[in-house]
């Protein structure tokens, strides 16, 4: 691969097919390289939330979304049975009032099928092993030998971004001390179909969300996480930290993992031709169902800052997406880093933390507000 294109993404995960099909639509050439032979479909987010299906309509993929995954009105933050907050997203002034629980194994297969409609193509596997970059454009170097020429690069290579490091660009934060465990399973008992739930616990959080199909998604902080989590340790997670009144029954793992969670934001969004996106840029833990989300906003806005980039001459329109995005990073990283401390908080202090969530929670405009920021809306 020895080419010469307007744009070279290095990535092919959501952020990075979001920014190339954004591009592609405005007439621009658009070059994917990712260093996987085929797509991840053992993936961790499974949220797309109200903003992020607003920011997708231009891209033509919203209808198909909606259309495949679970519409869930609510979000519950639970002590076991105990409900501490409500959101309700029923009554957000948004085409999508709910927030939709869809794999992101799907997700991307919608973008990338949206790609090659436009007429892309993603190069696998090409790993990227240098990149270099004058007052023209930026060059990549892959292992393979072959270089990719561009006006504009995009590093969407995830948190452990080649692009990043090879540009220099610093990675401040650091790592929870927990592991998280991820796993698909089949549940019976107490659990709603269409509703998320966050269950608070002094041996740490645990979400129980819907999927389509009939599985559900748990994620949960574990001091020591196994590699592939089984039935019985999916259970003892959910009866330790989920209800009580109506027991949860793991009836199979279709899928499982572990992972440990940085809350890491760049240092900067752009250094000369080369810009980041999504996780190259930020991570954080995955309280909240942000990390996507917050992704596929920054793609929405790197694309339309190209495409003026690339027509006007000028790199101003890449400042102010550096300028924008990079905040709402920072909001995002700090609003999830707390819902983590709370999730966590010891067994002295629980009764504290439950009685002062319960009386914010009897506030409208409390719910209203956590409503907004958990949507995206917030950052319209």
């Amino acid at each position: 691969m020895n080419v010469t294109t307007d744009v070279l993404v290095i990535g092919a995960g959501p952020t990075g097919l979001a920014v190339a099909v954004s591009l592609v639509q405005q007439g621009f050439d658009v070059t994917i390289a990712d260093d996987q032979a085929e797509g991840d479909n053992t993936s961790r987010a499974a949220v797309v939330h109200a903003r992020t299906l607003e920011v997708l309509e231009p891209l033509g993929v919203t209808k198909k979304m909606t259309g495949l995954g679970i519409h869930s009105p609510r979000f519950t933050i639970r002590d076991r049975d105990r409900v501490l907050v409500p959101v309700d997203f029923s009554r957000l002034p948004t085409p999508y009032p709910y927030t939709l629980m869809i794999s992101q194994a799907d997700t991307e297969r919608i973008l990338l099928d949206r790609f090659e409609e436009l007429g892309g193509r993603v190069a696998r596997p090409y790993r990227v092993v240098a990149v270099e970059q004058d007052a023209e454009g930026a060059t990549a170097t892959f292992a393979d030998g072959s270089r990719v020429r561009a006006g504009y690069l995009v590093g969407a290579d995830g948190m452990h971004s080649t692009v990043r490091e090879q540009v220099g660009i610093g990675f401040t934060g650091g790592t929870y001390a927990e592991s998280f465990s991820l796993a698909d399973v089949r549940l019976s008992g107490g659990v709603p179909a269409d509703e998320v739930e966050l269950f608070f616990s002094p041996d740490g959080l645990v979400v129980v969300a819907p999927l389509p199909g009939g599985t559900f998604r748990i994620v949960a902080t574990v001091e020591k996480a196994p590699e592939r989590p089984d039935a019985a340790f999916v259970q003892r997670l959910l009866d330790a930290r989920g209800p009580v009144k109506e027991r949860v029954v793991v009836e199979e793992v279709v899928w499982g993992s572990r992972f440990r969670v940085h809350h890491r934001v760049a240092d900067a969004y752009r250094s000369g031709r080369v810009v980041l996106a999504g996780d190259a840029a930020h991570v954080h833990s995955p309280a909240g169902g942000q990390g996507m989300n917050a992704g596929l906003q920054d793609a929405a806005a790197l694309g339309e800052a190209l495409g003026q980039a690339l027509r006007s001459g000028s790199a101003a329109p890449l400042d102010a997406y550096a300028a924008a995005r990079r905040p709402v990073a920072e909001q995002v990283v700090a609003f999830a880093g707390r819902l983590t401390a709370l999730a966590t908080v010891n067994r002295r202090l629980r009764p504290l933390r439950n009685l002062a969530l319960r009386c914010l929670a009897v506030l409208p405009p409390f719910r209203r507000k956590l409503a907004w920021r958990l949507s995206g809306l917030v950052y319209r």
